[in-house]
């Protein structure tokens, strides 16, 4: 490690004055950034946490829609979410193990946006909208690619608005060393049609099955996904599996996550 300013704010504001200063980065959970900053991969001059902010911690309904504080971490969204959205709840429960979700938190995995992550499918499978300091955001236009969102610099992720669906699961084939998601698909049910969104599989990071979300929509069963098969281009090919076998992932695990949607 090196030597590096930390500052703890005790509001957003305080912490968006803080962002300004030269070589400042926000951390969270610091499950991602801190093993950066180990292996000197990253070396911020100022660590900004956000963790120490009430007004973004808490789990709560307005209405039909699910709000999230950013710095509300993977265990208490587990806990907290389950009566209202349990889909949600149990995709928050699988997330590494039990050190990283009693640190790791949804605004830091939303903000690193990394490929196999799971909480990015949940905000995309829902429609979420992501709420900064400055703006709000709909899921379809924040992930723009592997590690890449439409954040500015020093904007920082407030809240998380999540449609609660009629029904909801995610599906999950882990990669057993990381726990990441070698492919999942997170599927949700509403009165104006299914929504399917894949991590886990694509060079381009999380993203809407369109194919699947139609035929879903005309028949919320997984025969309705019978004849149809996602495409190899553009899929992850790694040590831990192939892009036709992700592709062929992105199939099995939609069909499991409807079956168990449906259950």
């Amino acid at each position: 490690m090196y030597n590096f300013d930390f500052v703890k704010p005790g509001s957003v504001a305080d912490a968006v004055a803080a962002l300004a200063g030269e070589e400042a980065q926000p951390l969270s959970g610091g499950q991602t950034l801190i093993p950066s900053m180990k292996a000197r991969l990253n070396a911020p001059g100022s660590l900004v946490s956000l963790t120490g902010i009430p007004e973004l911690v808490g789990v709560c309904r307005e209405g039909d829609t699910l709000v999230i504080g950013a710095a509300t971490t993977h265990a208490q969204v587990a806990r907290d979410a389950a009566g209202d959205f349990p889909g949600l709840a149990a995709l928050a429960g699988q997330i590494g193990d039990p050190a990283v979700r009693n640190k790791g938190t949804i605004g830091g995995s939303l903000a690193n946006n990394d490929p196999s992550a799971c909480y990015p499918a949940a905000a995309l499978g829902t429609g979420a909208t992501i709420v900064t300091d400055r703006r709000e955001i709909a899921a379809d236009d924040y992930f723009q690619g592997m590690f890449t969102t439409a954040l500015e610099e020093g904007e920082i992720i407030t809240s998380v608005r999540l449609p609660i669906p009629q029904a909801s699961a995610y599906a999950k084939f882990v990669q057993p060393a990381s726990r990441f998601a070698l492919t999942a698909a997170f599927v949700a049910r509403y009165a104006s049609g299914v929504r399917v969104a894949i991590t886990g599989a694509s060079e381009n990071g999380v993203f809407r099955w369109a194919e699947a979300e139609a035929a879903l929509s005309s028949d919320f069963s997984a025969n309705a996904l019978d004849g149809l098969a996602h495409s190899a281009h553009e899929m992850i090919a790694d040590l831990h599996g192939t892009a036709a076998y992700r592709a062929h992932l992105v199939g099995v695990m939609t069909r499991r996550a409807v079956a168990a949607a449906g259950s």
